[in-house]
Parts: C-alpha cells; sequence; structure tokens
C-alpha cells in the first residue's frame, strides 16, 4: 500500500463512516441544522434522503453524537422487518423489557409504558432508522402506531427516517398516506460543491497524517467533482485509486491521467468526457 510511501498513518480515504474525518460542508450542516431545529419542535416524525454515498450514515452518527446526555437514542440500521421485529428491536435498543412470547398488543403496551417512563424523567427519545428505503410497506404504516404515543403535551419520541431516493417513492404509496402526512421536517442531501472539493480531499489527508506538498491540483479537484458528482464515497473511491495509481509510477503529486484510470475502474463514476 501507498501508507508509507505518502508518510500517511492510515487510510485517508476509507468508504466506512468515520467522524473523526467529518468534513463540514454546507449541505451537512444545513441537514443538521434542520434535524436540531425539527426535534426541538417535538415533531413525530422527519425525513432526510440523499443518494447511494452522499454521507446520510456519517450524518446520523454526528446527530447522536449531539444530542444532549439527558437525551435516550435509538439506532436501526437495518430495517427490514416485520412490524412486530421492528418493535421487538426497539424495545431492545431502548433497553426496555419486553418478552419476546407476548402479542403485538402486549409489545405495543410495553413500549408506551417505557416511553412514558421516560417522557417522565423528562427525557427526549429519538430513534434514527438507516437505509429507511428498504422498510417494507407493512412496517412503514406501522411507525404510524408508534407516532399515536404522546401524552397531552408532546410525541413519547421522534422518528427519523434516513433514506435514498426510493423512499420518496415508497411513501407515495396510498396504503401509507398518512405516515406521509405526518412528516413535518424533510431535507435532501446535495453533493459537494466544487468548492468544497479541494478542502474535503486537504482535510482527509490531514487527519490520515499527511503532510507534504499538494497532492491533488486544482485541475484533479475539478477531475474528481465531475467524475464523482460531489458524492463522498465515489470521491473516496476515486481518490484512493488515483493515489494507488500515481504511487504505482512513484510519482508525489496526482494526475489527471491517474484519475482516468480510477474512473475507468470505477463503476458508477461519471466518463472522463473531455478532461
Amino acid at each position: 500500500m501507498y501508507l508509507e510511501y505518502f508518510g500517511l498513518r492510515e487510510l485517508p480515504f476509507g468508504i466506512t463512516p468515520d467522524t473523526s474525518f467529518t468534513v463540514v460542508t454546507r449541505g451537512h450542516q444545513e441537514a443538521i441544522n434542520t434535524l436540531l431545529i425539527a426535534l426541538a419542535s417535538g415533531e413525530g416524525f422527519i425525513k432526510i434522503t440523499g443518494e447511494v454515498g452522499s454521507g446520510k450514515s456519517l450524518l446520523c452518527r454526528r446527530l447522536l453524537q449531539a444530542l444532549p446526555e439527558n437525551n435516550v437514542s435509538a439506532y436501526l440500521p437495518n430495517p427490514f422487518l416485520a412490524p412486530r421485529t421492528l418493535f421487538l428491536a426497539l424495545a431492545e435498543e431502548l433497553r426496555l423489557p419486553v418478552d419476546v412470547t407476548d402479542d403485538d398488543y402486549h409489545v405495543l403496551k410495553r413500549l408506551n409504558h417505557g416511553l412514558l417512563q421516560f417522557a417522565a424523567e423528562e427525557r427526549q427519545v429519538v430513534v434514527c432508522i438507516d437505509e429507511a428505503q428498504a422498510m417494507p410497506l407493512e412496517t412503514l404504516e406501522s411507525l404510524r402506531l408508534l407516532s399515536n404515543l404522546e401524552t397531552e403535551k408532546r410525541k413519547l419520541l421522534q422518528i427519523i427516517l434516513f433514506g435514498q431516493p426510493e423512499l420518496d417513492q415508497k411513501l407515495a404509496e396510498p396504503s401509507v398516506r398518512q405516515l406521509r402526512q405526518r412528516i413535518a421536517f424533510h431535507y435532501e442531501l446535495p453533493g459537494l460543491a466544487p468548492d468544497e472539493v479541494a478542502n474535503y480531499l486537504a482535510h482527509r489527508l490531514r487527519v490520515a497524517g499527511y503532510r507534504g506538498e499538494l497532492l491533488f491540483g486544482k485541475r484533479v479537484v475539478r477531475c474528481l467533482h465531475r467524475a464523482s458528482r460531489g458524492r463522498p464515497r465515489l470521491l473516496n473511491i476515486l481518490a484512493h485509486k488515483a493515489m494507488l495509481a500515481c504511487f504505482g509510477e512513484n510519482r508525489l503529486v496526482v494526475k489527471v491521467s491517474h484519475v482516468r484510470r480510477a474512473v475507468a475502474d470505477t463503476e458508477g463514476a461519471t466518463a472522463p468526457g473531455w478532461w
């Protein structure tokens, strides 16, 4: 690998969400602000959508870290579950005593009792559901039952749906129209702007330990933005492969030719075109 060659402590462009590499972009900051305002308002449902690799999972982790200590949070990364299983998974995340042999009515009742206890302690409950577009329609509709759990003044829990644009298609189905109407806040994550890509690349290199000369020049940055369409995950993949190509030629500066090779080897990247 190229770690020692470039003087790096770790890989700067991994695709696993890592908050230590977080770059505060305009889109992510607007999303965080939207989420915090929505949570403060006490609304039941919030929806965040974005294309594959736009940083939804990282945004979810940032939010969970930003919540006050008194909050109770639950994170469901794989919501492809039947309604009953979803309730049981939620109870487990919230550490509520639910018997797996209970019928649906008693599972929901135990959930309600636990949430009322949190409310009595003035603790806000936030549930983050990642990859929400994978949820079956009947499971999406079952979320509405959870949103019915409330006191006279506020909801007992707030649910944030993180999903790809396909989530909007599912929510357009007539069978879940009541849930769709309860989504009070929505934000769509944009890709990185052209002027943000250079800062993004430089920041991740700096965190990984790079202290050398400018590795990605202006022209290379423009090429990477065009090829990735500003999507962080795809940008990471292309930058990683371009650095490998640079290392393979014993160079210390990434060239456009290295980006071309990375694009040719990466599914989903935009064709080089005129570069």
